[in-house]
């Protein structure tokens, strides 16, 4: 494993760390040739040809890299699945289904560990401990153990999962992330890329996340928030925390392993209906988002449980049972407002204002020109925004795929970068769709939304209404002043004082000036190479000449001032 413990003098961490960077400057060179070098001397089309084959073998060369590596890089690849804002959907499609599934550690360090966190021997924290790993990840693996008698009778608890954090996982966290803030620098000095994304922010946010993922308290209090909030909800259920046993590097819940909420013939074994499953985790997981804000962001089916029960679970002999609480969604007051401008705009049919609200939720970043992205959403309006949820199930689906294709190239031409929370809150309600969809395809995602959204509008009403006002007292007082300002400019004119900014102007002609420029080097480039190579038999020294100087032109081709 590369991710073993390094010796004293770090030399394992120091090759990984080469490693990384070494990929990321493969990576760095063929993107420099490809997007701007050969584009610069003329060669777009050549540059453009094989861009999704590249793209691919780029992804695949990444996810090799990352199984390899196993540690923070798995994270990575996972966390890099879902950036449709900054990677083509060929990168993203491919790293989609990388699993956070590597080989388990030796049961005596995972002993180790443990017994140096809880500062005493498995034989005293734990009755019993099963050697064998219930579950193997990158940064942690679990085991089943029961609870000494002691601590049985004041938890009420017996049997128990532990999780275990992998021996040196501390330090490989370090390690990856030095390298990712690194990359993340030299990113930042490529235009393209700096124009496009915030490569810094991009690395800090995930390592937030990797942070609280590692630390198991920070879990465990999740867990508890969990539970709080359907404390009264009979169809939700999580584990106990058993904090006696529970450090940051090591988490002991209780055993609440029952049936896969994707094994359809255990559920039909047991009499419950997939279908109805499906229906009530949709209905749970809106209930986090619309109502707690505080969303389970990898709700996949090794994380729910459907457990049968004796007495009434809302109508129903089952409840779902949510484990892993390491990462969680939860959406701050910030986002909340923009999320209520959107409805705004939504209900108006305001382009305008639907951009507004991306920059507001922090999805836009300060240089993007929005333009574009009005005038689409402008045609998303027009065709679509008619239609209620169920009018959107009977559209052609290949309509909506040639319009999705289309509205996704032009949000990746954009300067788009998700907060961390908003895509922990995306990936939540993807897996969400997916899950309910196995479990029945006739499962339609809109129709449980319709409620929530109807109550949202209804809970933001006061907020909504003081907005709508404000907005018609602000356009109001525009239209009273308009007649003053039309005089002043009128006068202005009249006197002859009357300017206009064309400097914005200018600096386009002063580009496409530069453009024509580099464009006649590298005209200038090809003859002088041809003419040399053409030259190189019947008079060598002219030849070569002709051929160092063809490097002056295809300089200033490449590199000049854009």
């Amino acid at each position: 494993m590369a991710d073993a413990l390094p010796g004293p003098d770090g030399t394992m961490h120091r090759a990984r760390y080469r490693r990384i960077l070494a990929f990321a400057a493969r990576v760095f060179v063929q993107v420099w040739w490809f997007e701007l070098v050969l584009p610069r001397i003329g060669l777009i089309r050549l540059a453009d040809r094989g861009r999704n084959e590249r793209m691919l073998r780029l992804a695949r060369r990444f996810r090799d890299l990352a199984v390899d590596l196993g540690g923070l890089m798995i994270k990575v690849g996972q966390f890099l699945s879902s950036r449709l804002d900054v990677l083509p959907p060929e990168m993203t499609a491919e790293l989609a289904d990388l699993q956070d599934e590597v080989p388990a550690v030796a049961f005596a360090e995972i002993r180790a560990s443990a017994e140096s966190e809880l500062g005493m021997p498995l034989e005293r924290a734990f009755a019993s401990f099963d050697e064998t790993p219930l579950a193997a990840a990158s940064l942690g693996q679990a085991h089943r153990a029961t609870l000494a008698a002691t601590d049985a009778a004041d938890t009420g608890l017996d049997r128990v999962v532990v999780k275990v954090q992998r021996p040196g996982i501390d330090e490989i966290v370090a390690v990856d992330l030095s390298a990712l803030r690194r990359v993340a620098r030299w990113a930042q000095r490529v235009r393209m890329v700096r124009d496009r994304v915030d490569a810094p922010a991009l690395v800090e946010e995930f390592a937030q996340t990797c942070r609280e993922e590692i630390d198991y308290l920070h879990e465990a209090a999740n867990a508890e928030r969990f539970a709080e909030n359907f404390a009264d909800d009979p169809r939700v259920a999580s584990p106990a925390v058993v904090w006696e046993r529970t450090t940051r590097k090591v988490l002991t819940l209780e055993d609440v392993t029952a049936i896969k909420i994707n094994d359809t013939d255990a559920l039909r074994a047991v009499g419950i209906d997939p279908a109805e499953v499906a229906q009530v985790f949709g209905d749970v997981m809106l209930d986090q988002v619309f109502t707690h804000s505080f969303v389970h962001a990898d709700p996949h089916p090794g994380n729910v449980f459907v457990t049968p029960v004796e007495g009434d679970a809302g109508g129903r002999p089952w409840r779902l049972t949510f484990i892993d609480f390491g990462m969680m969604a939860e959406v701050p007051e910030s986002i909340r407002a923009g999320l209520r401008t959107l409805v705004i705009a939504v209900a108006g049919r305001d382009s305008h204002g639907l951009v507004t609200a991306a920059q507001q939720i922090g999805v836009l970043l300060p240089s993007a020109r929005t333009a574009e992205l009005e005038r689409a959403l402008t045609v998303l309006f027009a065709r679509f925004g008619g239609m209620g949820f169920n009018e959107l199930r009977d559209v052609d689906p290949r309509e909506l795929t040639d319009f999705g294709v289309e509205f996704g190239e032009t949000m990746r031409s954009l300067p788009v970068q998700f907060p961390e929370r908003m895509l922990l809150l995306i990936r939540a309600v993807s897996l969400t769709s997916g899950l309910c969809s196995a479990l029945d395809p006739a499962f339609n995602i809109w129709e449980p939304v319709e409620p929530y959204a109807a109550r949202l509008l209804r809970d933001e009403s006061g907020g909504l209404l003081k907005d709508v006002g404000a907005q018609t007292v602000s356009n109001l007082g525009s239209l009273w002043r308009l007649p003053a300002r039309v005089d002043s400019a009128l006068d202005r004119l009249d006197a002859g004082s009357l300017t206009f900014d064309i400097s914005s102007l200018e600096n386009r002609l002063d580009r496409i000036i530069r453009v024509a420029h580099r464009a006649v080097s590298a005209v200038l480039f090809g003859g002088l190479l041809i003419g040399g190579i053409l030259l190189l038999a019947a008079a060598p020294p002219l030849g070569i000449v002709l051929m160092c100087v063809s490097v002056v032109p295809l300089l200033h081709a490449v590199f000049g001032r854009r």
